[in-house]
């Protein structure tokens, strides 16, 4: 797997200015709190996609139909 497409074309001297921004931002501390949670919700996500996924391919279930016949109502005389 190439990791160029990921990158988007950034050279080592901007992904570097982005990692210091992101530490001024957010501060070492707060860092790990937040991939934490990214973490998470890629999981989520991950999770949610394979319900989906499942429900796409797994085959109907056939409605139960059923023959029973209306009532009649008694006639009166």
């Amino acid at each position: 797997m190439k990791l160029y497409p990921l990158l988007l074309g950034l050279g080592t001297g901007e992904i570097i200015l982005i990692v210091l921004v992101f530490l001024l931002l957010f501060g070492a501390k707060r860092i790990p709190e937040l991939m934490k949670s990214m973490g998470k919700g890629v999981k989520s996500f991950k999770e949610g996609m394979k319900d989906v996924e499942k429900e796409i391919n797994a085959p109907d279930e056939p409605a139960k139909e059923t023959t029973k016949e209306p009532e009649k109502e008694p006639e009166s005389k």
